[in-house]
């Protein structure tokens, strides 16, 4: 059956449907990746967003719920230049159509990924819709969607969670994160209780954290500005460590400014710089906004770590508090695993 990719600008592109039959409007990106489409598919970060896999071919290996990142996606659709039908991977329990057909995610193969990811360099990231008819009274809503508080606060779990542990205690402020994140801190032993990004100071300091971790998350940063105060005061107290989204949000804490990105960095090749040993690292990210590089003057925070292809702020470390962020992700999965180390920074600071 036939399906339409529908820009706001009123351009399409034709292609063939699978996954949900259902008709959606998302803001489209494009990511890099030539893997790891699942976690990318499971990523709040993607809240209600299309995403535009540049890789020729997705789904070769199947689905395993083992390797979400979230339980439940929030991302809009799915765009594709081809789907493997045939699995060939061992831990499979689905195919990559199946997968989306439960999770009542549209798709679209078959499409010009390559001139679709040209257009968003160009343009931007756009609005679009994805549709099985041109005619579609959906079309109607396209200009005037944006994406609200409602559907974004579907990537936050409103109950606290706890992973067990031999270690220290981490209390993770929950903005949308990764299971990748939980993972690397339990994987160092340390104890993790998951919480609401907004859970408030003495809510947390009830919990008796060694560490504070911020998380990643959709959306705009600033709209998180009520938790901006409560991070002030974490980092006097614990050491914090914030990634991508919790990066945006210590720099805002701190005096900072941010701002959205032309279309963003999303994918696994990105080339990052450390400053002080001058190490170069390949990173995997996932983010629309930014810190804008001449606020940081103003604050407290020293710039750690630059983006190669364009300068942009990739890393912050504190001057008087134990606190860091960075814009990428270190817990990466399925990589690359250049960072994985920031953790150990972390489980560092918390043991001194």
């Amino acid at each position: 059956m036939k399906r339409y990719l529908v820009f706001e600008d009123g351009t399409y592109f034709e292609g063939t449907a699978f996954g949900s039959d259902t008709e959606t409007i998302g803001e489209l990106v494009f990511t890099t990746g030539m893997s790891g489409y699942q976690e990318a598919i499971t990523d709040q970060s993607y809240n209600g967003q299309i995403i535009n896999f540049c890789a020729p071919m997705i789904g070769n290996y199947g689905v395993s719920k083992e390797f979400n990142e979230s339980q439940t996606p929030t991302i809009k659709g799915v765009l594709a230049r081809e789907i493997s039908d045939v699995v060939g991977n061992y831990q499979s329990e689905m195919t990559i159509d199946e997968f989306l057909k439960q999770e009542k995610v549209p798709g679209i193969r078959r499409i010009d990924t390559r001139a679709i990811t040209l257009k968003i360099r160009k343009a931007g990231s756009l609005k679009a819709a994805i549709v099985d008819d041109l005619n579609s009274g959906l079309l109607d809503q396209l200009s005037s969607w944006q994406l609200d508080d409602e559907q974004l606060q579907k990537s936050i779990n409103p109950v606290p969670t706890r992973f067990p542990g031999s270690g220290k205690h981490v209390v993770l402020l929950d903005f949308g994160y990764k299971e990748s994140i939980v993972s690397e801190l339990t994987k160092r032993s340390l104890q993790v209780t998951v919480v609401p990004g907004n859970t408030s100071l003495a809510e947390i300091e009830n919990l008796n954290p060694d560490g504070i971790m911020l998380s990643n998350g959709p959306g705009d940063p600033t709209r998180h500005e009520d938790v901006l105060p409560t991070i002030v005061e974490l980092e006097k107290r614990y050491p914090v460590f914030g990634i991508c989204m919790g990066h945006q949000l210590l720099c805002l804490a701190n005096g900072a400014k941010t701002f959205k990105m032309k279309f963003g960095h999303r994918g696994f090749n990105h080339p990052v710089k450390d400053i002080a040993s001058g190490r170069i690292y390949f990173t995997s990210q996932n983010h629309g906004y930014a810190v804008d590089e001449a606020s940081i003057a103003v604050t407290d925070l020293k710039i750690a770590q630059v983006e190669l292809n364009d300068q942009t702020v990739e890393g912050v470390e504190h001057t008087k508090y134990n606190a860091f962020s960075v814009q990428f992700h270190p817990d990466a999965k399925p990589g690359p695993h250049d960072a994985d180390f920031l953790f150990n920074k972390f489980w560092d600071m918390i043991n001194k």
